[in-house]
């Protein structure tokens, strides 16, 4: 099925995490189905529920709209919150970024 609309605008990110992976203790990663998390879909979590912004101030800083930004964090929310009460490891990957740790 062809994509619909316009293509996915590259997100600013200035966090990069040093983990991977979170996953249920006792269960080998092998073993586990995995949610997979983008990297910019961490940053609106670290934005709004680690750093406190307003989704405006967050979306503003990440270089996209309100709307685009509150996609981005309910995507991320959702998986978590699966990831969580199924006991599924999260893996953290992939994406549409642009890494501005070093600006």
């Amino acid at each position: 099925m062809p994509c619909r609309g316009r293509p996915k605008s590259p997100r600013r990110v200035k966090c990069s995490p040093d983990v991977l992976y979170f996953k249920p203790r006792g269960v080998p990663l092998k073993e586990l189905e995995t949610v997979s998390l983008a990297i910019e879909e961490l940053e609106a979590l670290r934005l709004v529920d680690v750093e406190g912004m307003q989704q405006e101030e967050a979306a503003f800083s990440m270089g996209i709209s309100r709307r685009a930004f509150w996609e981005d964090l309910q995507s991320a929310r959702k998986k978590v919150a699966l990831a969580l009460t199924t006991g599924k490891a999260i893996e953290i990957a992939g994406g549409n970024y642009i890494n501005t740790e070093t600006e």
